[in-house]
């Protein structure tokens, strides 16, 4: 039978669960000090609860703000959350997404992730890179396209999303931020839908 492991060694785990936000990867726990023994016998104990596969969570942490959102964070830093997930992220919708919508640079690996589900898209070039912005939750640093990024990735994927979740996302849009007609039609050029999205903005902007 093992011998149970010093409180020192569980203390100083909880302590660096509640620095980080009450969330760590196994690899990021290891490089802070945290004995895989100790880690095992928290989970056993009770007080982590698993996330995703080599995420974890401390239980008397403060709840997380978007649990699904942290965990995509933690499990795939390159990628940036996009379209439904965006429109939601920003108050711009009354979708609720069941799924998490995450860009990621074409030719990279596809992440493989067993929850929260995830739908990966490909973006290439300024498609991918223009257009993120970065947040902290809980502890993660989150990407996320911006409100105009967003809505230009919608007409790229109109036959997809559909017209009436894009009308809803511009009215929402309108009266949530103040509209930036040129920032819009930068990304209607990158996502080269500039000749839908300037219609659309001279109808309704």
């Amino acid at each position: 039978m093992s011998s149970p492991i010093p409180i020192k060694q569980t203390e100083y785990a909880r302590n660096q669960f509640r620095e980080h936000g009450g969330v760590l990867r196994t690899r990021d726990a290891l490089n802070l000090g945290i004995h895989p023994r100790t880690l095992y016998e928290l989970r056993d104990a009770g007080e982590l609860e698993c996330l995703s596969r080599g995420l974890y969570r401390l239980i008397t942490a403060e709840q997380l703000e978007a649990p699904d959102l942290v965990t995509v964070a933690h499990k795939i830093p390159q990628g940036v959350v996009c379209l439904i997930s965006a429109l939601h992220f920003h108050n711009i919708t009354t979708q609720i997404p069941h799924v998490v919508s995450v860009a990621v640079k074409r030719g990279s690996e596809k992440p493989r992730l067993r929850y929260p589900p995830t739908i990966i898209h490909f973006f290439s070039g300024d498609a991918f890179s223009e257009g993120i912005q970065t947040t902290e939750i809980n502890g993660a640093i989150l990407k996320v396209y911006n409100p105009e990024k967003t809505l230009a990735d919608l007409f790229k994927f109109r036959d997809k999303v559909g017209m009436d979740i894009i009308r809803e996302a511009m009215d929402m849009y309108k009266t949530q931020f103040k509209p930036k007609p040129r920032e819009l039609l930068k990304f209607a050029k990158i996502c080269r839908v500039e000749k839908h999205m300037r219609l659309y903005l001279e109808a309704v902007l």
